[in-house]
């Protein structure tokens, strides 16, 4: 899962945060807006960050797109655009296309016009937030699939003076740590000899019944 490529097409708050979680996770990402200011506002922490109208035909086989696992449609306002967009996505070869809706009906259109799954935010976030309060575990929680996920924890207890080498999350939970935070600052490789502390912050990848695993 860490080394899929991503697309984030349409940076309004919902894009923005998609693309700015995956790329602190390690996650190579092309950001897209037709708005050159938001574009701007994430040059710097994703991969790639293009200013262009992705409803325009030709546009995303540009960027090659059919390159990429996952690209996620984060245009919702406009319907027209977000339908468009989701068709072309489709069109250029993205592997697996996720699109926002804002409501069952804009969901049902984007279905039948390609999409692999559509996610509704609002509704989403509660359901996630509720998620959060029962397992008392995570901090943030963001699904890359139905079954896989990428998580944020305190790291536990019972992993606190205990190297990765020695956790072996691997092979004992099928888990894998892609970072960790310390004091603001985010390290993609973790040197697997290095004793986690329980004051960081774990950036942990893998499928959700295994994620449910973590010790508290």
């Amino acid at each position: 899962m860490i080394n899929k490529q991503y697309a984030v097409l349409g940076l309004g708050r919902f894009g923005s945060s998609v693309a700015l979680t995956l790329a602190d996770a390690g996650c190579e990402v092309l950001a897209v807006d037709s708005d050159e200011e938001k574009v701007q506002e994430l040059a710097d922490h994703v991969t790639y960050a293009v200013t262009a109208d992705v409803t325009e035909p030709g546009v995303l086989e540009s960027l090659s797109v059919s390159n990429i696992d996952i690209a996620v449609i984060g245009i919702a306002g406009n319907m027209e655009d977000s339908i468009l967009a989701t068709i072309l996505a489709k069109e250029a070869g993205a592997g697996y296309v996720i699109a926002k809706a804002m409501s069952e009906i804009h969901g049902t259109i984007l279905e039948k016009v390609g999409a692999d799954k559509v996610i509704y935010p609002e509704r989403d976030s509660g359901i996630r937030l509720a998620k959060n309060l029962v397992s008392g575990n995570f901090m943030e929680f963001f699904a890359l699939s139905d079954t896989y996920s990428i998580a944020e924890l305190k790291v536990p207890r019972a992993w606190s003076g205990k190297s990765l080498k020695e956790l072996d999350l691997r092979k004992n939970l099928g888990l894998n740590v892609i970072g960790v935070m310390m004091e603001k600052k985010t390290v993609v490789n973790v040197d697997p000899d290095t004793p986690l502390e329980e004051t960081w912050t774990a950036i942990v990848v893998g499928d959700n019944r295994d994620l449910q695993r973590i010790p508290q």
